[in-house]
């Protein structure tokens, strides 16, 4: 049975290298947060807590308050760990009418989890999140950073099965 995944978050020293290596390259370029953000937290749980900020601002002088504030206005990061494959489900008007309830169905019985919780085992964490940016191409959902278009409740769950096999990276 899946449940909500609650491990907690542990700044060994072999991540922190990481880390500081990653914000490094981004020294002296603060306008380059958003791409530090993204590459840290494919190595830290697909999260930003507090500690990694912490780091992040003494590697790239961005102060930890603009590094927190850009954390929670993106739907993109989260300060909790989630899931290894982030699986967000578009609730806009355009993806509703076109059937984003029964795709999101789908997507619920085939990993076990509701929007909002993680699987157990860390590999999914599901969300609602706005547009996609795809209305003529709805309903969409974003796994990570790959956009799935025009989904039906039977192709949505034959792709979370692809990803639970590891058929998909």
């Amino acid at each position: 049975m899946k449940t909500k995944f609650t491990a907690n978050f542990e700044l060994s020293p072999q991540l922190e290298e990481q880390i500081v290596a990653i914000a490094k390259r981004y020294h002296n370029e603060p306008h380059q947060l958003m791409k530090i953000l993204l590459d840290i937290q494919k190595v830290t749980s697909n999260a930003i807590p507090q500690e990694v900020a912490t780091v992040i601002s003494r590697e790239t002088g961005i102060p930890e308050a603009g590094i927190y504030g850009f954390i929670t206005f993106y739907a993109m990061f989260s300060t909790n760990p989630r899931g290894k494959y982030v699986v967000r489900m578009c609730e806009s008007a355009p993806c509703h009418v076109t059937g984003a309830k029964a795709v999101m169905d789908a997507i619920i019985r085939t990993l076990g989890i509701q929007p909002g919780q993680s699987s157990s085992d860390g590999q999914f964490t599901l969300e609602y999140c706005q547009c996609l940016g795809v209305c003529e191409s709805s309903p969409a959902i974003l796994v990570n950073e790959e956009l799935y278009t025009n989904l039906t409740p039977g192709r949505a769950a034959a792709l979370m099965k692809d990803y639970m096999r590891g058929d998909v990276k």
